[in-house]
């Protein structure tokens, strides 16, 4: 006799279900008949074991009966509010300030919450591998809705298979809105619902960005993944393109006029905009009237415009390795706003009449018109500090001929120069981190295909302007931040370093000989600074330099001041790039508004705005992150056949992570691809260890490796061992 198929669910599912019915709606009551119904069952026996569940579960206080027959789930303090850091497997960790360590949550648990969704969550009385284990509630708001991915085409439907390795599901897009894309072709896909028993979300493609692996298409795809746009609505081009940018008398009359001094701009070789230059004058009493002059961005971007709200949404220029996306429209970023030879400039300035010592012995800030009497890479102010010589050779010259700068431009280079060195001797006797990685970068050819690497490095050149940038940084938010009643104000803060972290960077370092102190501030500062300086020119200095800037706090925006411990700065704000930051902007406007005699203004709507600057910041850093992995991928396919030395940047249980030496492109060696022995990972010694022969494969070793494969969708390079 067949034995008949019983489709009713436990008692024990019941309750699951149950609960998960109302935990998805805690302010609404349901009775037996809508839980059913929710449930799609509908005999008796289904019924009957519903009922004895809702009043087994309030016996149990997990639900209440708020009247007769209805009930409602009980709100405790088990719930928490926190964001999805998605895993592998659909799994995901809940980060949040409410909880000291994150929150396991098991891929059935997240009820199709996504990485980076503002979530409410249940916390169980019970851990996981260690951690506290968690059921995702509610999701409060998505972080986004718009994938990156490749199109998969059916007959009667198509898929996107998102690149993100943090997107756990493909989303399901019918054909009427595919945009007639082509299969295998790289779109923008836009989520619009995820029905409660479909396994994906429904999508529509809102853009077809072209074929993967082609440059334009994965440069464009990185904005796209991150939410950033490549070029202006036409109607904030017009906007910009119909400003007046003369330099008239009547503005001219309300300013300082500082047009007769000296003042010069050094920046990068190849920079397009510049935004800050410096003015030189010796003084009677022997002292020096210093200035830093910036763009004065807030004069053409007014608030309440097209142009201004675009600026704020884009909040920052995108530094990617073959473009720049600017925050502002080029009619303003690389004309009006920027600090050209031989123009004349509306300026926002710090001037300081600075002693022989560097001391501050007064200081002024205001509007100002300057004149910029010449400009200067970074190559020629350095030649000039090296050989106290004004001739510059053709080699490093601008112009690409050689040519003899003024004597009076190279003897204020150097006064600066030796001014600059002395205050960041005393910044970093007062504890500030001596961080000089260098830059990775790359010879382009006309197709944008990477010919060369090479590292940009911070010379005495570079550090002069750093020194009078971070002067004017730091006069200006001590300038508002010490004014009494207090004042709102943009803050640039960076907190103190994770004691977890540091404690990490300890145990690695120690591998190489190093010792760390972290009794004090004082003593951690020291210690690190000194780490710094005695890994320089050793195979492990990238490794090294690597992990303690990921053992700082990340600097944001806010306008609660708790200094910067970076720079070992107790007022710090960000002054002097308006044509690239919109916090600069806000911080020119607060900086008028005070010195106009006004009281403070709301301090609830501009941490709001520092929120979402420190967001596009945080964005635009990761977009400019992957076009450098992109390039290295790019470089590295053309260099297959080639050995190369590297060293061990990272050790996992799946394998090890090589940085080659010479450009710095990281790639990963398999487990499974290390031949002659079974391998494990021995997380103590941060190494891989032959079973059988005991080689051992340690964080820092040096390994000469060739590329196994290239993917430059993925943006990845496997290595094999030579």
């Amino acid at each position: 006799m067949k034995r008949k198929k019983n489709n009713k669910q436990s008692v024990q599912n019941y309750s699951q279900s149950i609960l998960t019915i109302l935990k998805a709606d805690r302010k609404k009551s349901y009775n037996h008949k809508q839980i059913a119904a929710k449930l799609e069952v509908n005999d008796a026996s289904s019924r009957n074991q519903i009922i004895k569940n809702l009043h087994k579960l309030a016996g149990q206080k997990e639900i209440e009966e708020v009247e007769r027959g209805k009930f409602q789930i009980i709100t405790s303090s088990e719930y928490f509010v926190g964001k999805v850091d998605m895993a592998a497997r659909g799994n995901a960790y809940i980060i949040s300030d409410a909880f000291e360590d994150d929150v396991f949550i098991a891929s059935n648990n997240m009820h199709k919450a996504l990485h980076g969704d503002t979530v409410e969550l249940y916390i169980y009385n019970r851990k996981k591998n260690g951690k506290q284990e968690g059921e995702i509630t509610q999701i409060i708001e998505r972080a986004r809705t718009e994938y990156v991915g490749v199109v998969q085409l059916n007959e009667k439907f198509a898929f996107v298979v998102p690149d993100s390795n943090k997107m756990p599901v493909d989303v399901f897009v019918p054909l009427s809105k595919t945009m007639k894309a082509e299969d295998g072709d790289k779109v923008l896909v836009s989520l619009e619902e995820w029905p409660d028993k479909a396994e994906c979300p429904n999508g529509a493609i809102i853009k077809i960005l072209g074929k993967p692996g082609d440059h334009n298409t994965e440069i464009h795809s990185i904005l796209a993944e991150y939410g950033l746009p490549y070029e202006f609505p036409a109607e904030v081009e017009a906007f910009a393109n119909n400003i007046d940018t003369s330099i008239t008398e009547g503005e001219i009359v309300k300013r300082r006029d500082m047009r007769s001094t000296l003042t010069f701009t050094i920046d990068p070789k190849d920079a397009k905009d510049f935004d800050d230059a410096l003015s030189f004058k010796q003084l009677k009493n022997g002292n020096y009237e210093i200035g830093i002059h910036i763009a004065d961005v807030s004069h053409y971007l007014q608030e309440g415009t097209i142009l201004d709200d675009e600026a704020y949404e884009r909040a920052t220029s995108v530094y990617l390795v073959d473009r720049v996306v600017p925050m502002l429209p080029e009619v303003l970023s690389n004309n009006a706003c920027s600090l050209r030879p031989l123009e004349e400039k509306f300026t926002f300035s710090a001037v300081f009449e600075i002693n022989n010592k560097s001391g501050i012995e007064n200081q002024w800030f205001g509007r100002t018109v300057t004149y910029s009497d010449a400009r200067f890479a970074y190559e020629e102010a350095q030649h000039m500090i090296e050989t106290k010589d004004c001739a510059i050779p053709a080699e490093i010259s601008i112009t690409d001929e050689a040519y003899t700068a003024d004597k009076a431009i190279k003897d204020a280079i150097l006064k600066l120069d030796e001014l600059a060195k002395i205050m960041r001797s005393k910044r970093m006797k007062d504890g500030a981190i001596s961080f000089d990685k260098a830059e990775v970068k790359f010879n382009l050819d006309e197709s944008n295909n990477p010919v060369g690497v090479f590292f940009k490095t911070s010379k005495d050149a570079n550090k002069l302007i750093e020194e009078f940038m971070l002067l004017a940084n730091r006069k200006v938010s001590e300038f508002i931040g010490k004014q009494s009643p207090q004042k709102t104000f943009i803050y640039r803060v960076h907190d103190e370093p994770d004691d977890q972290k540091l404690a990490g960077l300890q145990r690695i370092v120690s591998q190489f000989g190093h010792q760390l102190n972290f009794k004090s501030r004082e003593t951690t500062t020291h210690s690190l600074n000194t780490l710094l300086k005695n890994v320089k020119g050793t195979k492990e200095q990238n490794l090294v330099d690597t992990l303690t800037i990921r053992c700082m706090s990340k600097a944001v925006y806010t306008t609660k001041n708790i200094g910067h411990y970076g720079l070992a700065f107790n007022h710090y704000s960000h002054f002097t790039s308006p044509i690239r930051r919109y916090p600069d902007v806000m911080a020119h406007r607060l900086l008028q508004y005070y010195l106009d005699g006004n009281k403070s203004t709301s301090e609830g709507v501009y941490e709001e705005k520092c929120k979402h600057s420190s967001n596009m910041e945080y964005l635009a850093t990761k977009a400019e992150r992957d076009s450098i992995k992109y390039m290295q991928v790019k470089y590295m396919q053309d260099h297959k056949e080639d050995t190369f030395l590297g060293v061990i940047s990272g050790v996992t249980e799946w394998g090890m992570y090589v940085e080659i030496i010479e450009n710095k492109c990281e790639g990963m060696i398999r487990i499974r691809d290390i031949k002659g022995d079974f391998y494990r990972f021995d997380a103590e010694e941060f190494a891989l260890i032959g079973e059988r022969t005991k080689t051992k494969y340690q964080l820092g070793d040096e390994v000469e490796v060739r590329v196994k494969k290239a993917d430059l969708v993925k943006k990845h390079l496997d290595f094999i061992l030579t």
